[in-house]
């Protein structure tokens, strides 16, 4: 017992332990595992169930942040008290707060999964303050959204007609990039001007998308149906039928295309060197501009929840909308309504309404 501790204190710890015992839950001090060897297990146990790109980012968390900071605890010595020291050392080693926040979610599935093997009794995660991100909002102000003679440009300085169809369709759906390389010809519904999007292809594989909400139903702009119908007649077969194929059949590989196909095409039309995400970024400024439906605009987008869009997009939505608010009052006064608002733009001064 920790000095100072009176006898009812031992007592107390006396009665855990042995409950402990009988629930088969005790483990001796001496064969607690280390919290890297819980770490190891836990992503043993998630890798069958995961995708492999979400194992490969738990286990850089794992092998670069987590492993090389909590190295000579055992898991029952990740306290509150270190995990704070943690937060503590990594923003200290300017690691920004989305990534500290993205950490501390890994380390506390890792804890969670303690609990479950009785190594300790309780997770100290909920306890924890998340960092806030003071720079997101400035931050997404700076997303770059492309106008329209700019588009025009990227569009024009593609080499081949596959490219500008493929630049042409992320501006047109907003569809990721992975979404785009894993799109299949009977993904189109060519009657209903739609994209289905069902899979998309990332790290060598093809995957389902990430949620129910990704799995959705873009609507397409007559002049993108255009230009598919017209690269669907030009476009090489492919045992895969995809509607991007790379040149040998088989899907685009992102690190490839990037370097040989999106970065010069960016090059020999003067723009700046963006991320092909950016071209997204442009279709969701462009589509919310035209709709104001926060409802549409989150389900083209593919987010799960309104707050993902909110918290991504929520600085292209004006908090007034006068012209809302103008419609609002003509229809409740209608006519009048007119001189009211002229009633409302001469200026009031102390001694009274300047004519």
């Amino acid at each position: 017992m920790p000095k100072g501790s009176t006898k009812k204190d031992a007592n107390i710890k006396k009665g855990t332990l042995e409950k402990k015992v009988q629930q088969g839950a005790y483990v001796a001090p001496k064969s607690m595992p280390l919290s890297s060897e819980v770490a190891d297990d836990w992503l043993g146990v998630k890798k069958p169930n995961i995708r492999h790109s979400t194992y490969e980012q738990y286990k850089g968390h794992v092998d670069n942040h987590l492993k090389p900071f909590f190295e000579k605890y055992k898991i029952i010595q990740v306290s509150f008290d270190a995990i704070e020291r943690f937060k503590a050392n990594h923003m200290e080693n300017k690691v920004t707060p989305p990534t500290l926040r993205k950490l501390l979610i890994t380390l506390g599935q890792i804890i969670k999964h303690a609990v479950r093997c009785r190594y300790i009794d309780f997770n100290p995660m909920p306890d924890v303050e998340k960092p806030k991100d003071l720079r997101s909002a400035e931050e997404k102000k700076k997303m770059v959204h492309l106008e329209s003679k700019r588009l025009q440009a990227l569009f024009n300085a593609a080499d081949t007609q596959k490219d500008r169809v493929l630049f042409m369709s992320a501006v047109f759906t907003g569809m990721r990039e992975g979404e785009l390389f894993g799109l299949k010809w009977n993904d189109i519904d060519w009657i209903n001007s739609q994209i289905h999007v069902k899979r998309t292809y990332n790290h060598r594989r093809f995957y389902e998308p990430k949620s129910e909400a990704s799995k959705r139903s873009i609507d397409v702009a007559p002049e993108l149906v255009k230009k598919l119908r017209e690269w669907r007649l030009a476009c090489p077969r492919n045992e895969l039928n995809l509607v991007f194929p790379s040149e040998v059949g088989t899907p685009e590989d992102e690190a490839n295309f990037l370097k040989r196909k999106f970065f010069p095409t960016l090059v020999k039309a003067k723009l700046p060197k963006i991320r092909f995400h950016d071209l997204r970024h442009t279709y969701a400024a462009l589509v919310w501009e035209q709709t104001k439906d926060v409802k549409y605009f989150q389900t083209q987008l593919g987010h799960s929840s309104n707050k993902m869009t909110m918290d991504t997009y929520g600085h292209l939505m004006n908090k007034t909308n006068k012209d809302a608010a103008t419609r609002l009052g003509r229809t409740i006064f209608g006519d009048n309504g007119s001189k009211m608002v002229a009633e409302t733009k001469k200026e009031i001064t102390p001694y009274g309404v300047t004519p």
